[in-house]
């Protein structure tokens, strides 16, 4: 039974937009698994979507680097970060879904461990409770947790 975690975002002062803060912190649990040397793939609302996520990464500081690709692209044995919008996934097993997408991708399934976002915004908020219905008519096991800043 896959494990998923909603991370509740904290009130950002209108500093960026809602959807950026999100991205962001996706981009940082990305980091986060790697360094723990598991799989993650990024799963994005679309194409334009993916290639903002692949730009976020590309800037994070080279101490940090986070070696990925979209997929499709890269090497064929795949980067340890995989970034997708397609309704596949990806391309080879992954520990870590995290999903940017409003909604839950069908292969989300077939991965141990979801991460989700409820975004402090209302009528994203909104689109994050259906997700987590759907994760529980899914039988996913599902938990949240309060994203620090």
């Amino acid at each position: 039974m896959p494990q998923t975690l909603f991370y509740l975002m904290p009130d950002n002062h209108n500093q960026i937009s809602a959807l950026d803060a999100v991205n962001l912190a996706a981009c940082r649990l990305a980091e986060q698994h790697y360094r723990e040397q598991k799989q993650v793939y990024i799963h994005c609302q679309s194409k334009q979507h993916a290639y903002q996520i692949d730009e976020l990464l590309w800037q994070f500081e080279p101490r940090l680097f986070v070696p990925h690709n979209l997929k499709g692209e890269g090497p064929t044995t795949g980067a340890p970060v995989e970034i997708g919008f397609d309704t596949l996934g990806p391309n080879k097993s992954r520990q870590v879904l995290i999903n940017l997408a409003d909604q839950v991708p069908q292969f989300a399934v077939n991965l141990p461990h979801i991460i989700d976002f409820v975004a402090n915004d209302e009528t994203l908020k909104r689109v994050a409770r259906q997700r987590y219905r759907q994760y529980q008519t899914l039988g996913c096991q599902v938990a949240t947790q309060a994203l620090a800043e």
